[in-house]
């Protein structure tokens, strides 16, 4: 089993819909999967990703497998807008977009696993992976 399988997609897309779009060929939904899974992997930096992303059943996160879902559905629906809402289905996909990159900026702490590189209880930022920022600007006058 896997983080999201194209069955739990019905959730964001009926069948009807899923079905008319893939002809019969369940690997183009695999292939949505696929890429959503990746760009959201590609903002959890700061979080154990290939945890999170094993998790099955109820151990997901529930938020990141909606916005997982939106974003699947976005890439699948790009081949035919049979019968779907492109701009209801581009919102969703935004919002998850900009929901990830909240999380990348660490304005968000969704309730993910932080890297522990070295098993010691405290949270690592993998190596090649930069965390920074800054105090705000400050303006003193005499």
């Amino acid at each position: 089993m896997a983080f999201l399988t194209p069955e739990e997609l019905k959730t964001h897309l009926y069948k009807e819909n899923i079905e008319t779009i893939a002809r019969e060929d369940e690997t183009l939904v695999v292939a949505a999967i696929d890429a959503a899974m990746e760009e959201a992997y590609g903002y959890l930096g700061a979080y154990d990703r290939e945890r999170i992303f094993a998790a099955e059943g109820t151990a997901r996160n529930p938020l990141l497998l909606i916005f997982v879902k939106d974003i699947a559905v976005w890439h699948f629906i790009n081949l035919c807008n049979a019968g779907t809402e492109l701009e209801l289905r581009q919102d969703r996909y935004e919002r998850a977009v900009a929901w990830l990159r909240s999380v990348q900026r660490s304005e968000t702490r969704p309730n993910l696993p932080a890297v522990d590189v070295d098993g010691d209880g405290k949270a690592n930022a993998p190596a090649g992976e930069y965390i920074f920022g800054s105090n705000p600007k400050r303006s003193q006058q005499f």
